[in-house]
Parts: structure tokens; C-alpha cells; sequence
């Protein structure tokens, strides 16, 4: 059998890790569950990434680099500040909402991480990106259409990832449609009117 470098087998495993998690959760990934999946040795595993928490931590790396990636892409062209405040939430809620985006994993893992030391980087380095990528485009979207900001972006977009945040759990634990629709639409109009525009409810593109 050819040997397979560790920087060739790292994704391998990271993606492994991730579509065993996926569907059975974080208590399922073992290295040994996950060298299965892949069909190696548990050796590789520890091998490739020396612990169990090392590889999580790449899985959420992983995770959250892709969704960085979707929400700089979300952003519309020449869009207002409110309509790609609206399509941030509503890329941000398909990718929760869709399990093959592993944003549940993502908050699994997060959850898990807050009780695991060696993963407290991983779980701090996700969320500054995620602030990171929203201040940059909302600071843009201010600039480029000349909204007025009368408070920080990034204290806007703390508000409105905190608000998301919320609904994501209430959708976890308790699935309306309806009531999440309202949700969205209401964080939207609440994140305009904390930034420094007027209160008014916008439709939220959920498809």
C-alpha cells in the first residue's frame, strides 16, 4: 500500500470527522470511529493529528472557514445596507438549517468546546471570524451606499450574530416556521435600527 503523507491525510480525516459527526453526533467521533470511517488505522489518526481534540479543533476550522466563505459571498452587489443585512440572515439561517452544511456540528462542537480547555482557541478563533467577516461587510455596505452608522459595526454585528444565535437554539430545540420567519425578520429590522436607520420589518429570502 502507498504511503500517504500526513499533510495528504489531514483532510482526508478532517472530512471523515466531519460526515461521522454529522450524522451521529460529537459524542460519536472517537478516533478510533473516526480512523474507521475512513477505513485507516487509529494509529494515523494521532499520528496525523496527535489528539482528539487537535483533529476537532481543524473540523471547526474547517467548518467555519466555509461558512466565512458563504457569508462574503452572500452579500449582494450594489444591495442596501438592510437588504444585505436580509441576505446575511438568510444564508446564515439555509446554512443552519441545512444539515449537510454542518452548522449543527458546529454548534455541538461549540458547546463541547466550552467545557474542553484544549479547544478554547478553536471555539474564540470561530467566533472572530464570524465577527470579523460581518463587521467587514457591514462596514463596506455603510460606506459604499452611505448609510450612517451611529454605533461601531462591529457592535452592530456582535447584536446581530447574539440575536441569530438565539434563534438558531430556539430552532434546535423547538422547530415553528412561522415564528422563525417573524424571528428573522424582526433581528433584521432591530439590527437597522440599532445601526441607525428606521424600524421596519424586510422579508428574509429563506430559499
Amino acid at each position: 500500500m502507498a504511503h500517504v503523507s500526513a499533510v495528504e491525510r489531514r483532510p482526508q480525516l478532517i472530512k471523515a470527522a466531519i460526515d461521522l459527526m454529522t450524522r451521529k453526533g460529537v459524542a460519536a467521533g472517537s478516533t478510533r470511529a473516526i480512523a474507521a470511517e475512513l477505513g485507516v488505522a487509529q494509529a494515523t489518526v494521532h499520528y496525523t493529528f496527535g489528539t482528539k481534540e487537535d483533529l476537532y479543533a481543524a473540523v471547526m476550522a474547517q467548518i467555519t472557514e466555509d461558512l466565512v466563505a458563504q457569508l462574503a459571498a452572500a452579500a449582494p452587489a450594489g444591495g442596501g445596507f438592510e437588504e444585505t443585512l436580509a441576505a446575511l440572515a438568510g444564508e446564515l439561517w439555509r446554512s443552519m438549517a441545512e444539515p449537510a452544511t454542518n452548522h449543527q456540528l458546529l454548534t455541538e462542537l461549540t458547546m463541547y468546546a466550552l467545557r474542553t480547555p484544549r479547544l478554547t482557541e478553536a471555539r474564540e478563533s470561530h467566533y472572530r471570524q464570524m465577527l470579523g467577516v460581518t463587521t467587514e461587510l457591514l462596514t463596506a455596505t455603510a460606506e459604499r451606499t452611505g448609510f450612517a452608522l451611529t454605533e461601531p459595526a462591529e457592535v452592530v454585528a456582535r447584536f446581530f450574530l447574539a440575536g441569530f444565535d438565539g434563534l438558531t437554539m430556539q430552532r434546535l430545540s423547538l422547530p415553528d416556521g412561522d415564528a422563525e420567519r417573524v424571528g428573522l425578520r424582526a433581528l433584521v429590522a432591530a439590527t437597522v435600527a440599532l445601526a441607525g436607520g428606521r424600524l421596519a420589518l424586510t422579508d428574509v429570502r429563506l430559499d
